[in-house]
């Protein structure tokens, strides 16, 4: 199962950097949104995740958090499972 990922980000972001960078060194492709480029996105992100700061990331429909949580996510090894679509990250 390919896995749906979505970040919500801005260009200028270091943490949305190291996001992404965690992500293409997984190897997976993934949906952005530049919440400056495109503002409606910014309300859809708050709605979605209940958070005015970026990155958010959601996998398979699962809101992770930031950079920060996806990079604790991985250390736990929770990442590379919820990528194969084998567990969720709660």
């Amino acid at each position: 199962m390919k896995p749906e990922i979505t970040l919500y980000t801005t260009s200028w972001c270091p943490f949305c950097r190291r996001a992404r960078a965690l992500l293409t060194q997984k190897g997976v492709q993934w949906t952005e949104h530049d919440i400056e480029e495109d503002p409606a996105q910014r309300q859809a992100m708050v709605e979605a995740s209940g958070r005015a700061t970026v990155p958010q990331i959601f996998i398979n429909g699962t809101h992770i958090g930031g950079s920060d949580d996806l990079l604790e996510l991985d250390a736990k090894g929770g990442l590379d499972k919820l990528l194969a679509g084998e567990a969720s990250a709660t």
